[in-house]
């Protein structure tokens, strides 16, 4: 496939531009973080989160002192999760202290809010290692052509929790209009990362530029949010945790995205569940990969979330025994998705991180006509409008971009029927 690798004057210079242009506010108080700076985060496995309940400094730096000396802890992490008015605290663990025991023990402090071990998640993409073959025609499927000439997701703001994204790729900018790392260090790689960059152009890519692939929702103003690293690094698979993405879900809920893509899955979780919680009290629609595996059913088995798994087909399901992701409420073409790639590239990409992307797509364009609806009239409106599975027994309905328009409008663009009213 081709590739855009012209040189781009002063790239360094527009990244660290967008980089900076979504400082932290001057009203927010910034996070401490103890310890040098690390290419990647400690491990997971020997950090606990702990939220108290007040979020003054006065207050909460003297009981930050006090717990790490009774309980024998290193801070790592604090800072101020305005999303729930709590002030979070990330601590290691002595490498002799079993984590369990230590979040019992927290647990009955009357001064500690809540308390969790920090968890690990993944991004949701299948390597793809077969040259060009059964490539999905995704844009027709989903009905996209005849779906943009009434809404392109014009106006709608969408964050991303995922790794960075190249936002000099020419098919992403102008689409990208804020970026921030959450990961120590994770600035240095941002351009460089595949999957954020891939989920932004299944999404997002510019159309009618000549160029390129194009998105779902070619008209909306992508926020880049790196909560994820590549895991191992110059890799497509990545990497988040509960710290990370803690930090970046309540950065975008300070700012009110219409859409929140969470193209990743983990064990559950407790802060975070509280987050997404408070995603749908503040009108923000959130969209997760839903996994075949049951040991990463979070965030797609929230209630509030829209859980979007890869869609299987009948023939290749019933030949190979693939797996069907349960619970999940849509299904969307995840298999052979040509994208944009960092570095200029576009290659292919597989998994649920991008039929997740694209019902954020769809979503994205109900909002554009409909922006007084809520998360769960939009949840709704694209189940609603989904087609019947074609794949096995018990999959998820399939994700029709005219079948939503018309749930959230009463008017199909392509020309079928309108629903009946209620």
């Amino acid at each position: 496939m081709p590739r855009a690798l012209e040189p781009r004057y002063a790239a360094a210079l527009v990244l660290g531009a967008l980089l900076a242009g979504c400082a932290t506010p001057a009203t927010r108080p910034a996070p401490i973080v103890a310890g040098a700076a690390a290419a990647a985060p400690p491990a997971a496995e020997r950090q606990i989160m702990v939220l108290l309940d007040s979020t003054h400094e006065a207050r909460w730096r003297a009981l930050v002192e006090d717990l790490a000396r009774v309980y024998d802890l290193e801070l790592l992490y604090s800072w101020p999760m305005l999303a729930l008015d709590q002030q979070c605290l990330v601590f290691a663990l002595p490498p002799e202290r079993s984590r369990a025991d230590l979040a019992d023990r927290l647990a009955l402090d009357r001064r500690v809010s809540a308390v969790q071990p920090v968890a690990r998640f993944r991004t949701l993409a299948t390597p793809w290692n077969d040259a060009y073959a059964h490539l999905q025609p995704a844009l027709e499927s989903l009905g996209l052509g005849a779906a943009h000439r009434a809404a392109t997701g014009r106006g709608v703001r969408v964050a991303l929790v995922d790794t960075g994204v190249d936002v000099l790729h020419p098919d992403l900018a102008g689409q990208v209009t804020l970026a921030r790392s959450f990961v120590p260090r994770g600035e240095e790689s941002f351009a460089r990362d595949a999957h954020g960059t891939a989920v932004a152009g299944v999404i997002g890519a510019a159309a009618g530029n000549g160029i390129g692939v194009v998105g779902v929702s070619p008209g909306v103003e992508l926020e880049a949010l790196k909560a994820c690293w590549p895991d191992p690094p110059g890799t497509r698979s990545a990497a988040c945790d509960s710290y990370t993405l803690a930090r970046a879900i309540d950065f975008a809920l300070t700012r009110r995205p219409a859409i929140l893509n969470l193209s990743l899955g983990g064990p559950p979780d407790r802060v975070l569940a509280r987050l997404l919680r408070r995603a749908e009290e503040l009108g923000v629609l959130v969209v997760a990969a839903a996994a075949a595996d049951p040991l990463v059913p979070f965030p797609a088995s929230e209630p509030t979330v829209l859980a979007v798994t890869e869609a299987v087909e009948a023939a290749v399901a019933g030949s190979a025994g693939a797996p069907v992701a349960r619970g999940a409420a849509l299904a969307a073409p995840g298999d052979d998705l040509l994208t944009t790639g960092p570095q200029g590239s576009y290659d292919f990409f597989s998994g649920s991180s991008f039929a997740a992307a694209q019902a954020s797509g769809v979503a994205a364009l109900i909002l554009e006509l409909r922006p007084d609806l809520t998360p769960a009239e939009l949840r709704r409106a694209l189940v609603e409008g989904a087609r019947a599975a074609s794949g096995p027994t018990g999959a998820a309905p399939e994700l029709d971009a005219c079948g939503a328009l018309a749930a959230a409008t009463g008017a199909d663009p392509c020309g079928r029927a309108a629903p009946p009213a209620d």
